[in-house]
Order: C-alpha cells, then sequence, then structure tokens
C-alpha cells in the first residue's frame, strides 16, 4: 500500500512541480517583467529550491561522448554489449579503426557497479578517471520496477552469474573492478570460476569500500542490519510495484524507500546543503548551484531492487556472514576464495568511509590466502569518504593512478 500511496502522492506534486519549474523561469528570464522587480532572485531561488526538492529525478545519462589520450580527443560511443533482463553491459567504445585501436594495447576492465539503490551512473567519474588507459565495460543495473513479472525473479546468485557471463565473455585477459556492494557476490563468482579450474579468470580484481567483512568496524549500516530481524525486513520494506510500471505485481524494495535511508544518514547535512543552494542562487553564484544540481539529480535518481535479491543480500551478507565464515553456498558450491591463486587482488579504503568501515574490504586478503604476497595489494585512501574513493578530486589523484598502476603491473 505504500507504494500506491507515493505513486499518488507524485501524481499529485508533479503539477504543482511544473507550476514552481514555471514560475522560477519567470522570475529569472531576462525578457520577463517579474526578473526585473524587487526581490525577483529571492522568490525565484524559492520556486526552483520547491521544485527540485519535490520533482521526479530520472536517471541521468552517463554523458560521456570523448576523452583524452596522449594530447588528442578520442570519441566514445556508448554501445550495449549484453543485454540481460535485469543488466546491460554497456561498453564505453573509443571511435577508431581496429589497427589504432589496437596500437593503444590498452587493458580491458569490467567495472561491476552496485545494485544497491543509485543507478550505474554514479560511477560516471570512474568511468572518466579509468577510460583513458583502459578499454571499460560497466554493469547497468535495471531498475527493477521495469522488469516484467514474466522475466522470473533475480537472487543474490543471479548476480553472481551474471557477473560470471559477462567475465567469460570478455576474459581471461580481463580486469575486474567492484565498487562497494559488488566486492562481495564479485569475490563469490571469482571464487567458484577458480574452484572449477575456469579457463576464462580474470588477470585482475580490484575491490572498493566494499563490506566482505562486516564484522569488522561495523557502521549505521550494518548494525541496521543486524538489530533488526530478517522477518522485520521482509515484512516492513519489501512491497508490490504498482499497474503503472511494466514490472506491476514484482516484490520490490523501493528505490523510495532507499532514498529516504540515504538522507537519515545524515539530514543535517543535506539541509544545509539545500540552504547553500537557496543562497547562491540569491547571489548569482550560478557556477556552484550548478554543481550541487548535477550531485542532486544523480543522488536522488534511485531505482527499486528485486526483493529476491536484497532479502539474500541482508541475509548472507551483513547477518550470516556467510563469506567471511566459509559457508557461502552457492547453487550448491561452497564459495572458497583460498581456491584463487592466479588473480592479484588490489583492495581500496577510505579513510573517512562510514558506510564500508575500516578493514572491511582488506578482510578479502585474508580470505584469499591462496594468492601470493606479492600479487597483493591494498590501499587506504588519506581523507576519503566512501564516494570520494571512485569520484571526485581523490579518485581522480591518489586511486585511480594506483588502479592503474596496479593493472599494469599484473596485466
Amino acid at each position: 500500500m505504500l507504494y500506491q500511496l507515493h505513486e499518488m502522492q507524485r501524481s499529485l506534486l508533479t503539477p504543482l512541480m511544473q507550476w514552481a519549474d514555471a514560475s522560477s523561469k519567470l522570475f529569472t528570464n531576462p525578457i520577463s517583467p517579474f526578473a526585473h522587480t524587487p526581490f525577483s532572485q529571492r522568490i525565484a531561488a524559492g520556486y526552483e529550491l520547491m521544485y527540485r526538492l519535490g520533482k521526479d529525478y530520472e536517471k541521468p545519462a552517463f554523458e560521456i561522448d570523448s576523452t583524452e589520450i596522449k594530447g588528442e580527443t578520442v570519441g566514445i560511443i556508448e554501445h550495449v554489449a549484453v543485454n540481460k533482463p535485469f543488466c546491460r553491459l554497456i561498453h564505453f567504445k573509443k571511435d577508431l579503426d581496429d589497427k589504432k585501436f589496437k596500437a593503444l594495447k590498452q587493458p580491458t576492465v569490467l567495472l561491476v557497479a552496485p545494485l544497491s539503490g543509485h543507478h550505474s551512473t554514479l560511477l560516471r567519474d570512474t568511468v572518466r578517471g579509468l577510460i583513458v588507459e583502459h578499454d571499460v565495460y560497466i554493469t547497468d543495473w535495471t531498475d527493477a520496477r521495469m522488469v516484467p513479472m514474466s522475466e522470473g525473479p533475480f537472487h543474490l546468485d543471479d548476480y553472481i552469474f551474471y557477473v560470471q557471463d559477462f567475465i567469460r565473455l570478455l576474459g581471461p585477459d580481463v580486469h575486474v573492478i567492484s565498487v562497494c556492494q559488488p566486492t562481495v557476490p564479485v569475490l563469490a563468482a571469482i571464487s567458484l570460476m577458480a574452484s572449477d579450474n575456469d579457463p576464462k579468470l580474470p588477470k585482475t580484481m580490484t575491490m572498493m569500500g566494499g563490506p566482505i567483512d562486516p564484522r569488522r568496524s561495523p557502521t549505521a549500516v550494518n548494525n541496521l542490519a543486524t538489530e533488526k530481524k530478517f522477518s522485520w525486513f521482509e515484512n516492513t520494506v519489501i512491497y508490490s510495484v504498482p499497474p503503472n510500471y511494466p514490472g506491476f505485481g514484482r516484490k520490490v524494495y523501493p528505490g523510495f524507500l532507499q532514498h529516504a535511508g540515504f538522507i537519515a544518514m545524515n539530514p543535517g547535512r543535506h539541509a544545509q546543503s539545500h540552504r547553500d543552494f537557496y543562497n547562491h542562487l540569491v547571489e548569482g553564484d550560478e557556477e556552484t548551484a550548478e554543481s550541487h544540481r548535477k550531485f542532486y539529480d544523480e543522488y536522488n535518481a534511485v531505482l527499486d531492487m528485486p526483493a529476491e535479491y536484497y532479502l539474500d543480500t541482508i541475509k548472507t551478507v551483513f547477518q550470516d556472514f556467510a563469506l567471511p565464515k566459509g559457508e557461502w553456498l552457492v547453487g550448491g558450491k561452497l564459495v572458497k576464495p583460498s581456491d584463487i591463486k592466479s588473480v592479484a587482488l588490489f583492495t581500496v579504503e577510505g579513510e573517512l568511509d562510514d558506510i564500508s568501515g575500516a578493514g572491511q574490504t582488506q578482510a578479502a586478503h585474508d580470505l584469499c590466502s591462496g594468492i601470493p604476497a606479492d600479487m597483493q595489494q591494498d590501499f587506504v585512501a588519506p581523507g576519503a569518504g566512501h564516494y570520494g574513493i571512485f569520484s571526485g578530486r581523490r579518485w581522480r589523484e591518489m586511486v585511480c593512478p594506483k588502479i592503474t598502476e596496479f593493472i599494469k603491473k599484473h596485466g
């Protein structure tokens, strides 16, 4: 019922938000007489703030049209390499002929994006950093409300099988990078492939800010999962998709609930950010205001997760700790990271990460005991929070160069 109420509220607010948007433009457009009245900037700023607080945020575009390689601008073509019901594998293909592309000798990278509420475009900056020296593919997970019931359920095991399919498609000379949530299923995927002596094992795996062992330095996210019973999640946060979407009837963990959780973690910071946005509009600081718009266009765009996958993750990763305990069965097979021997491992954490606590990702080194010491590396980004390890200045200046160096060393 909550999902239906949310949709009803969204429908009622849409005309109001359109009016607020139009009113804001009425008080800022130089050809409008209202733009030249006293307090017009304050009125326009108030209307725009109202509009942005109440509008519906759609999935943003990657907007990666080009990159610069050795001083030359190279076009980028966004190509769907694989289209599965719950995920598209997107290739950021360089607009070069085969001879020129092969001359670059760029290693292939599979960037596994999180399926944890935000769209894969959250890793836009990650792609921009990697694409200069790598041939980049990314998992673009589908909003579950857009997947018809006829496609069946999607479990955590299915996520793992999807990752394995993508690795085999791009392997064996592929380097896998997982950010946040997917570090766990990616490690499982590669462990199972190693146990089966799969010839398409990747060259390296880079794991960034993920809950490999959530028992280490637990955060507010970890505590919520352990303090609540599994039945609470089943009965409280799972809803059916309403009839105005292709996935009508599918059980999901709605994106709007996840978004509310994101905001609840730092409500004061978000409130201050919106106050600052209003002041910047009043002061005419359009550059800073535009940065606010871009951030929240991404941050407020959320997707629904399949209920089976979400509940599997809560139980397996955050309540049973099945991976670090060595008790995780996928398709009847035990996940054994110690079986990995030929895949180099690089873990990245943020010093100030309040989502995946210190040591949670580093735990992968203890589990992957079969990997030689000279093929293992760890880096803690000083001053970086969770988002800082894959986006922004610290990503570009500290983390990305180290990943590039690691891939070159073990490629």
